[in-house]
């Protein structure tokens, strides 16, 4: 028997997220049957669209959703030998056992000197998110100007280093001064923090006084409502999240930037990675190679102990990590 220590929701969230909203149990999980394989985690990933996500998905005394690495340890089923390492979909908890499915196996050539926990980021669903967001949303081109917000996070740091490899200017938006400066060193053209800026406005126009012909939005709200209004004619825009609203507990309203986008003819597209997961595999080559020839880094906020999952939740939704948020268990 293999005790499995999991956090659980001890009740849904009421706006922004407590300490007090988590518990840890302890379960005994069964020996794995014929097809199924025991997983240990070795990497925990916190990531904004837990908030949104479990809102509608995760009741009361469920295990908290989330992904991780995780090392086969036990296995009787074929595809899965033991010390494989996957991408799985376990939720915050130590061990699993499952029939595979839905597994992902990290790819077969990384290497040695690249920590897996990249699995959860740049090399992963980050990564892919902020790929297909500039190629298959924004058909950036080189010489394009793209702004990004939360801009030293987990995937619009990515974002901004892609840009820089197709040859573009690229303006971020960070909310410290040590994420303004983080930015700068990717290669950013320009950065700022918005927390401090007098003016939101007079900050995107100083930064690009010409406009912006991409958006890559992660934030949402009053940033939004903004920026838009900087868009060159036919500029397009890739919604990939929302964080300014995920904590509300009344839905913001307005205002409406229709006219905005008709007279300027903007597009603007919402969008998951998960609509071309036919692609990853070729995808995650494509951004190991970068990171092999030193043209992507990686950053991670990485706690320690499967026991500090929460509060690095909380970190995370505060804006406390540079780079992808990770907990090493």
């Amino acid at each position: 028997m293999v005790q499995a220590k999991t956090w659980i929701l001890t009740k849904p969230f009421e706006g922004f997220p407590q300490h007090s909203d988590f518990e840890l149990k302890v379960e005994e999980l069964p020996e794995p049957k014929d097809g199924e394989v025991l997983l240990e985690a070795v990497f925990i990933s916190v990531d904004p669209y837990m908030r949104l996500i479990s809102s509608f998905s995760v009741n009361k005394g469920d295990v908290m959703i989330g992904t991780q690495v995780s090392k086969v340890i036990k296995s009787n089923n074929p595809t899965f030998p033991v010390g494989t390492h996957v991408v799985a979909s376990c939720g915050w908890r130590t061990h699993t056992v499952c029939d595979g499915t839905g597994l992902v196996p990290i790819m077969p050539d990384w290497p040695q000197d690249v920590s897996l926990s990249l699995a959860l980021g740049a090399i992963g669903m980050p990564g892919l998110t902020a790929l297909y967001g500039i190629e298959e949303v924004l058909g950036l081109q080189k010489g394009e100007t793209l702004l990004v917000n939360a801009a030293a996070g987990a995937v619009g740091s990515v974002v901004g280093q892609i840009a820089k490899i197709k040859g573009c200017k690229v303006v971020g938006s960070a909310g410290s001064d040590a994420k303004v400066a983080f930015l700068k060193e990717l290669g950013f053209d320009a950065a700022f923090n918005y927390k401090t800026v007098g003016s939101l406005e007079e900050a995107l126009k100083k930064a690009s006084p010409e406009g912006y012909d991409c958006y890559f939005d992660n934030v949402g709200g009053p940033f939004s409502t903004v920026a838009l209004q900087q868009m060159k004619n036919f500029g397009r825009i890739a919604v990939c999240g929302s964080i300014s609203v995920y904590n509300d507990t009344t839905p913001q309203t307005g205002p409406y930037p229709y006219l905005t986008m008709i007279f300027k003819q903007i597009k603007m597209e919402g969008f998951m990675e998960t609509r071309w997961g036919h692609k990853d595999p070729e995808s995650l080559k494509r951004l190991m190679g970068w990171l092999k020839e030193g043209k992507l880094q990686g950053r991670e906020h990485i706690t320690k102990g499967f026991e500090n999952v929460p509060a690095a939740f909380l970190g995370m939704l505060k804006g406390e990590n540079i780079g992808k948020a990770v907990v090493a268990v």
